[in-house]
């Protein structure tokens, strides 16, 4: 069976860890994890996940740094966030769209919920790639185009003989 798409799953607690891994798993969906922050950006780049599920309180780098870090840099800007956390006051949420998570869900959470999140983020992700696709390949037609205009030899009409004829006389 092929894969719906890889995923990232950050959590220090290994029983939370491994739920999220299997339901991900059961689905489909091709799954590495990370024992906290620093381990998720350690992992990121040779994974190269389309979704990364982070918690919010880890040891070493939590999952606010992460998020943004992931952000920051141009390799990972691209990749899907989903923030778990405890704590769902607004100030949290508010500092999760500050950071540009892409999803905030609250433990406990439904794991149905989690699987319904991951897969609109992957479609998200899909469907921006195919238009990022689509708009390169209009570009390089376009590119050819003018390339190809700018290349052809120009043929001007050449004056008539009797002008020419004239103008020397």
């Amino acid at each position: 069976m092929a894969s719906l798409g890889r995923v990232l799953v950050v959590d220090d607690d290994d029983v939370i860890r491994q739920l999220i891994s299997v339901n991900l798993e059961l689905e489909g969906f091709e799954v590495t994890t990370a024992v906290d922050g620093q381990d998720c950006l350690d992992k990121v780049k040779d994974v190269d996940p389309v979704v990364v599920t982070l918690d919010v309180m880890m040891p070493r780098l939590d999952g606010w740094e992460a998020a943004s870090r992931l952000r920051d840099d141009p390799e990972t800007a691209g990749v899907k966030v989903v923030l778990l956390s405890a704590r769902a006051q607004e100030a949290d949420l508010q500092r999760g769209d500050r950071i540009g998570v892409d999803a905030y869900l609250t433990k406990p959470f439904d794991p149905d919920e989690l699987l319904t999140t991951v897969r609109r983020l992957l479609h998200s992700s899909t469907a921006e790639l195919a238009e990022r696709r689509e708009a390169e390949l209009k570009k390089a037609e376009l590119l050819e185009r003018l390339e190809s205009a700018f290349n052809r030899p120009r043929r001007f009409a050449s004056p008539a003989p009797e002008a020419v004829d004239r103008g020397r006389a």
